[in-house]
């Protein structure tokens, strides 16, 4: 098998440097240990027509980076504009949020085409390709309309919503159909699952049995992956970090206080507001934890770009402000804000070094943060995750103290709960979710998903029903449908 793994961004995951996201920390070990070649931009964009995409390509392992660079003329409509205003917001149930044009719209499938022709170079008879993330949820549908038949999955890293949210997003259907050229189509949960296949069978009136849909595309299966990580090696991390230069002076500015972290990019979806505010009702509810207990607070900045998300960096520079104002002290200070992101090795010093992980989306597909902070503890003295039950990761981790991110009081109290929780009860609870993390690994992730994309290609769930020789037919309708 020769496993070509495609998202928008490639990180190279170099042990100093801030990681991009969840996605990068998922596919690196994959790629490192399995010989998979992971495509994807280069984060450069290129002027003019670019009849051949360029690939830069680099040794990662026993496997590769290859970096594209993208076409300028579409790379802000496609991401920007389409992907992040108009997908990402509906699929974080944010309806109220979704910005999109018609230029927009045009631009992300130019971007999906252009993907599809650079990864013509990577093809061969035993490919199989797997394609990540809302970034390119038509780029199967142009991969077949360049006769590639080779087994092609999509992976949802996000949620996936209900009909009535993903139907505010122009060309919707369009969108959903052209999804179904993939062979299989995992997601987080089976909620998201169920979402996805109610949307195709009342909207798109396709039939669907035991999670397979049929299609004009032929047989898609829909089914639930559950991304992990690799628990044992980031608890070894993490013991090793306690000895960087940023975990000790943390730690001894701490002066014995306690200390609640969250790491997050600054996202609309993290609930970082209402987190900030159930701080705010906690030292004021509970005036004996001030002094006693704060929070390290990491937000990421992404996308400052986008008017939602430039809104969002004002609001929560200005209530940790005031937070800071009501409950400081000239010797303490109870949030620390930091706008700047941190490599795997420091974070997992940084999370063994909290007695709590404040993991409180509003909305998210599973939250890898969450699962990092878990397998980061000392299991002599491990500290407590307070976890949204919007998380993904709550239908693993429910040992956790599940919280309603909607719910400032609620919050406030689990989190003055978690701080006193006693050694015994903690012990409990992370030994608990540490027997989850271990179970669901980030290898069995990668596992079970290409076994299941391999078995869609056994001849009884064949790509094409019609003959070989309608293909060329089909692809030129879909062409004449969708551009």
């Amino acid at each position: 098998m020769n496993l070509v793994v495609v998202s928008n961004r490639v990180a190279r995951g170099k042990p100093n440097e801030p990681m991009t996201g969840g996605l990068a920390a998922a596919l690196l070990p994959v790629v490192e240990k399995t010989g998979a070649i992971w495509v994807g931009s280069s984060g450069r964009v290129r002027d003019g027509n670019q009849k051949e995409p360029f690939a830069e390509v680099e040794a990662l392992g026993a496997g590769a980076l290859a970096m594209l660079d993208l076409p300028a003329a579409h790379y802000g409509g496609y991401y920007e504009g389409f992907a992040n205003s108009a997908l990402w917001p509906a699929l974080h149930s944010r309806a109220d949020l979704i910005r999109a044009s018609q230029e927009d719209y045009a631009s992300y499938r130019e971007v999906n085409a252009f993907m599809a022709r650079a990864l013509l170079r990577f093809r061969k008879p035993d490919s199989v390709f797997w394609i990540q993330d809302y970034h390119f949820l038509a780029l199967g549908a142009e991969l077949r309309e360049l006769g590639v038949t080779q087994p092609t999955g999509f992976f949802l890293h996000t949620p996936w919503p209900a009909r009535a949210v993903i139907s505010g997003v122009p060309h919707h259907r369009a969108l959903i159909e052209a999804m179904l050229a993939y062979d299989l189509i995992g997601f987080q949960t089976e909620e998201d699952c169920e979402n996805f296949l109610s949307y195709v069978q009342s909207d798109l009136d396709l039939a669907v049995h035991d999670g397979i849909v049929t299609s004009a595309f032929g047989r898609t299966r829909a089914a639930v992956f559950p991304i992990g990580i690799d628990p044992q090696k980031f608890a070894q991390q993490s013991a090793k970090a306690m000895t960087h230069p940023d975990v000790t002076r943390l730690r001894r500015s701490l002066n014995g206080e306690k200390l609640a972290i969250g790491v997050d990019r600054l996202d609309y979806s993290k609930g970082l507001v209402n987190r900030i505010k159930a701080f705010d009702k906690m030292w004021t509810l509970h005036p004996a934890l001030k002094r006693s207990a704060s929070l390290l607070q990491i937000a990421t900045p992404s996308r400052g770009a986008i008017e939602a998300y430039g809104n969002l960096q004002s609001e929560i520079a200005r209530l940790v402000t005031d937070v800071n104002g009501v409950h400081g002290e000239v010797d303490w200070t109870p949030i620390r804000y930091l706008n700047k992101g941190f490599g795997q090795g420091v974070l997992s010093g940084l999370y063994r070094t909290a007695q709590v992980g404040v993991v409180t989306p509003l909305q998210d597909g599973m939250n890898l943060v969450a699962k990092e902070y878990v397998a980061a503890q000392n299991p002599a003295d491990p500290g407590v995750l307070v976890l949204s039950k919007f998380a993904g990761a709550a239908n693993e981790l429910d040992a956790a103290l599940l919280v309603n991110p909607h719910d400032i009081d609620g919050m406030a109290r689990t989190i003055a709960a978690a701080l006193a929780m006693p050694l015994t009860e903690r012990q409990m609870r992370w030994e608990a979710m540490m027997a989850k993390l271990n179970t669901h690994t980030i290898q069995q992730w990668f596992a079970d998903f290409i076994e299941a994309l391999q078995e869609t290609q056994n001849p009884a769930s064949a790509l094409v029903p019609e003959p070989p020789s309608l293909w060329p037919r089909r692809a030129a309708d879909y062409a004449a449908r969708f551009h």
